[in-house]
């Protein structure tokens, strides 16, 4: 968003009447209020209603939740299997807001990974206020949706039964057959044509606790948004788990096991941090298919959305090109940077020496980023994460007064001026900083400054001010010299 807009962090600038009117301005105009004024779930008027959305592998629960929230958010395709985590998207209905939980296919007796897709759709349900549990009409009722009813009726939640894949009339009777679960009456919906939907999100709400009211002008901000990205298999979900103490996402072996951004608020360091599990990210996405292509694409809204990219890099293995294009997507993203060298625990003296070379070598672009050496698996050196995050996040968001920014600029063109080109000397005559998140800086001058220049004057920038963790973009504009009319 550009910088007219005041952010939360700016509320002190507005009266709240001023700032309330603001806020609903932009609800209006479309902004993403999370963006202008903070997450507001979290801005203190009580945690919203949570509806978990159930079923077998490939009834169409995700297709249902995209019904549900009004956008493609969640990953689909026609093979089971496609979401593993339990992922929660926050949804409104006939002006009652509340948050529901996609889950993955429930089977009963399954080792592996589906064993692990099974146990976070059983968490989800222990902390769901109410359940939708979505059965394939066409198929009719299986033993494992009897083993779904056997486990909803322990947890003793209200739960709204939904006959999916009834696309008209000739299906009703289908979805009339489901009355032998005894969980009451079949709702029969289509999730993919919308049919009968909101007729079953009426049933639902009804099932469902009163939502606190959606306030404006309180006191916003909300907590820091820190997106987990990396090559595949480099430990991104263990990396989760290990910071929110319990098993929130699916781990295996299995490389690509997530493929849905996973949001979780994480008690850290004394904060409250939003972070984002995101599909690990392949080579050449555009020639990926079905949920792996859709998955990255995600990822990469994902690292839009985030304040910091925490990328992870397998420091067992040499860091590899897909690892720098990574780094370079976050950067260009504009976001504050965290380099996390996973397994480290797994290193020998003679493996660390040359990853040190590597670095050196392959990340000589981003010698500012903030470094940590961690182990996800036994949580070594995990209390170093929380300082570099927010190390990142103060050079993301420093800002320099314009009048010492003009005096540093005065000493820099004092002892280092630009090199003579083609007769010329150009000179910096003036520069202020344009915005933060990331910092950005606009110099005029008297002629076109080199790159190699450039690069100097962000170097010395760095060294006088910091901006730890953060790209800095500098922009020169030129101010011709106007001949004069005689």
């Amino acid at each position: 968003m550009n910088d007219q807009i005041p952010t939360g962090d700016e509320h002190g600038a507005l009266g709240d009447a001023e700032y309330a009117e603001f806020m609903e301005l932009a609800a209006e105009e479309g902004f993403d209020l999370e963006e202008v004024g903070g997450d507001i779930a979290a801005a203190g008027h009580g945690p919203l209603p949570v509806l978990a959305v159930i079923g077998r592998p490939n009834v169409g629960k995700s297709t249902l939740v995209n019904r549900i929230i009004g956008r493609r958010e969640a990953v689909v395709e026609d093979k089971p299997g496609v979401t593993r985590d339990r992922v929660t998207y926050e949804a409104d209905w006939n002006g009652r807001r509340f948050k529901v939980v996609d889950t993955g296919g429930w089977e009963q007796d399954v080792l592996g990974i589906d064993a692990s897709v099974a146990m976070q759709a059983e968490f989800a349900i222990e902390a769901a206020d109410a359940v939708v549990f979505v059965v394939d009409a066409k198929v009719g009722a299986t033993d494992t949706d009897e083993a779904v009813v056997k486990l909803l009726r322990r947890a003793g939640k209200p739960v709204v039964l939904v006959a999916n894949k009834v696309d008209g009339p000739s299906g009703e009777a289908d979805a009339a057959m489901l009355w032998s679960l005894g969980l009451g009456e079949p709702h029969p919906i289509s999730a993919l044509h919308g049919r009968g939907t909101g007729d079953m999100l009426d049933a639902a709400l009804d099932a469902l606790p009163e939502a606190p009211a959606q306030t404006f002008g309180a006191a916003l901000g909300g907590p820091r948004r820190v997106a987990l990205i990396g090559r595949p298999n480099v430990g991104k979900s263990s990396l989760l788990n290990k910071v929110a103490g319990e098993e929130r996402v699916v781990v295996n072996e299995q490389a690509g096991t997530t493929r849905d951004p996973v949001d979780e608020m994480i008690e850290l360091g004394g904060k409250t941090w939003k972070f984002v599990d995101t599909a690990g990210i392949r080579r050449r996405v555009h020639l990926q298919e079905g949920a792996d292509y859709y998955a990255s694409l995600r990822t990469a809204a994902a690292v839009e959305k985030a304040e910091v990219a925490v990328v992870l890099i397998d420091a067992s293995e040499s860091i590899s090109v897909q690892d720098q294009r990574i780094i370079t997507m976050a950067v260009e993203a504009g976001r504050a940077l965290v380099i996390a060298y996973n397994k480290w625990d797994t290193l020998d003296e003679e493996r660390r020496f040359y990853l040190e070379r590597e670095i050196e070598r392959d990340l000589v672009q981003i010698p500012w980023a903030m470094r940590v050496n961690v182990s996800a698996r036994t949580g070594r050196h995990m209390e170093k994460l929380v300082p570099a995050i927010e190390t990142a996040l103060a050079g993301w968001e420093t800002r320099i007064p314009t009048g010492r920014l003009n005096a540093f600029l005065g000493e820099i063109v004092a002892s280092h001026p630009h090199p003579i080109r083609g007769g010329k000397q150009p000179r910096i005559l003036f520069g202020t900083q344009a915005g933060t998140k990331p910092p950005r800086f606009v110099l005029f001058a008297s002629g076109f400054l080199e790159a190699g220049y450039r690069r100097f004057i962000e170097r010395r920038l760095r060294e006088e001010f910091g901006f730890d963790g953060t790209p800095v973009h500098i922009s020169v504009r030129v101010r011709e010299k106007r001949s004069r009319k005689k």
